[in-house]
């Protein structure tokens, strides 16, 4: 779709930006697109400094022991029939089981 700019198309486009912004602009165009892109790798440089120093102040992680960790013993595991109260239970389908309905 684009292709690369070869110098008989830069040559063209300079010169309709000569006969379109004149002599006298080209120049401070030019300082001003400069002087975005030297604020623009700046801005970038402080951010991976910045970063950088971050992640080099961060203390390292101190590996713990699991007795150091917990202070009181886990509780023992109850069966599966006192975790939940009969009245929750389902009763199972059965053949004998016959429901009474209008």
């Amino acid at each position: 779709m684009f292709a690369i700019l070869n110098s008989p198309e830069i040559i063209l486009i300079l010169v309709v930006c000569l006969i379109l912004f004149g002599a006298k602009k080209l120049p401070e165009f030019a300082r001003g697109l400069g002087q975005g892109v030297r604020e623009f790798k700046r801005a970038t440089r402080d951010l991976t400094d910045s970063l950088t120093g971050a992640i080099e102040e961060l203390p390292a992680a101190k590996p713990t022991r699991l007795s150091e960790t917990t202070t009181a013993p886990l509780p023992a595991v109850a069966p599966t029939e006192q975790l939940a109260p009969k009245s929750c239970a389902r009763p199972m389908p059965n053949e004998n089981h016959t429901e009474t309905g209008t």
